[in-house]
């Protein structure tokens, strides 16, 4: 049995947290390899330090000193040490780091995963586990993408399972010879990947909650977190809104059928969610929604020609023209003889007036609307396809609380269902939901 630990940039602020991940791990021996982030805020006012190298790289560039932010860096990672009584020396590396960056010869990408790499050598220091950096196995090919098969292979020959090995996650090496970082909150696939190459038996990725939640606690008051949702239901929260996981994390441990467990550092007694390509069993017969997302801010266009459902071709050439300018399609509801497309609002506005042109030229519809300030949300779970009416529950919920729906949007497969309300009216419909079919 084998687990991978990640433990993201809160975990990782200071010396009480770096405390409660020994713990972590000497509660469980399989918790064997173990992949930290840059030291994280300790409070709200806090800075992470990620943050702060990227602006001491922006101090350089302008010519202006960076001594002080550099020195805020420095002192809590010897806070640190001190407070743990961790037998390293840092301050030669710091000095050599800083002479490097007075002197330009240090990259944005270098400097910026100075952040993961300090934490990771102190907490292979800490645990007495073996420090394996990123740069060793983590290959970049020239476009950017990982080389998984190469990475993977060094990656096996360089862990030592019986000792404990501490990695930095958030970046690797280019085939030059130059480190590459992941992009933001990608300490995440670095734990994917080791997990994916050491063929672990559970990914966990510990952090500041006890799971994914069933909504957005900045719209509804303290929701319960998810127990379980498969890879499937995870990509439809996180397309519709949700802010999960960084994008990259799924897709090394899917591929491996690996289970993600999603568990909180300050709360590890808390189960957490668990990531799965499929569960035999539900953990709720009766909890046939997994979760409610949303984004705000989508434009609709929508036309009807009498005749359309027997004209080949009207929905490809309105495709076409959307393509024509780069714009990405969310949502292609229709009828008979009408037909939607639901866009990102920031992204169609600056062609909108030219793509409408051209939607006339080439398909000439009876009628051409244009609908903005609508909202899209999303009621996901992988067991309302085995509910009857729970489309009608939903939609009486919204209609008991005076929300107008402008456009809804079900796949055959009935893993969620998607529908359109004024902005005005988005965090409404969140809470209604969460109120009628969770509380």
């Amino acid at each position: 049995m084998l687990k991978v630990a990640k433990f993201g940039g809160s975990s990782m602020a200071d010396a009480g947290q770096y405390k409660k991940i020994r713990d972590i791990l000497l509660s469980d021996p399989t918790r064997r390899v173990v992949v930290v982030s840059a030291a994280g805020k300790r409070d709200k006012n806090d800075h992470k330090i990620t943050d702060l190298l990227y602006l001491c790289h922006a101090h350089t560039q302008y010519g202006v000193d960076c001594t002080g932010v550099f020195e805020m860096i420095t002192s809590r990672y010897l806070e640190i040490r001190d407070e743990l009584n961790i037998q390293l020396d840092l301050e030669t590396e710091f000095a050599a780091l800083k002479k490097r960056l007075d002197a330009k010869s240090v990259t944005q990408d270098e400097l910026v995963s100075r952040g993961e790499y300090f934490s990771a050598k102190l907490m292979a220091a800490y645990l007495g586990f073996q420090f394996i950096d990123a740069v060793e196995w983590v290959k970049f090919n020239l476009d950017g993408t990982v080389d998984q098969e190469t990475s993977y292979e060094a990656l096996r020959k360089l862990v030592i399972l019986g000792k404990g090995a501490v990695i930095p996650g958030f970046y690797g090496l280019m085939p030059d010879g130059h480190i590459r970082t992941f992009t933001r909150g990608g300490s995440d696939i670095t734990g994917a990947l080791a997990a994916a190459a050491l063929n672990a038996d559970v990914y966990e990725n510990w952090t500041d909650v006890s799971g994914i939640l069933m909504a957005d606690p900045r719209i509804v008051d303290d929701p319960q977190a998810i127990p379980e949702v498969t890879y499937d239901e995870l990509r439809e929260l996180s397309y519709s809104g949700a802010q999960v996981l960084h994008e990259g994390t799924i897709f090394p441990v899917r591929e491996k059928n690996i289970p993600l467990n999603i568990r909180n550092t300050n709360a590890p007694e808390d189960n957490g969610t668990m990531i799965k390509e499929k569960f035999d069993t539900p953990c709720d017969p009766d909890r046939f929604i997994t979760g409610i997302t949303g984004k705000k801010d989508f434009t609709i266009i929508s036309l009807s020609k009498r005749g359309m459902a027997n004209q080949v071709g009207v929905l490809r050439k309105v495709l076409t023209v959307l393509e024509r300018h780069k714009i990405s399609v969310d949502y292609v509801p229709n009828g008979i003889d009408n037909v939607s497309v639901v866009m990102s609002t920031e992204d169609v506005a600056p062609y909108l007036y030219t793509i409408l042109g051209e939607i006339q030229q080439e398909v000439e519809p009876d009628t051409l609307d244009v609908h903005d300030q609508i909202a899209v949300v999303a009621a996901v779970g992988r067991r309302m396809a085995f509910r009857p009416g729970v489309s009608g529950r939903l939609f009486a919920a919204l209609g008991e609380a005076g929300i107008n729906i402008r456009m809804i949007n079900q796949g055959p497969d009935e893993l969620n269902i998607i529908f359109g309300v004024d902005n005005r009216d988005f965090k409404a419909a969140i809470r209604v939901l969460y109120n009628s079919f969770v509380k």
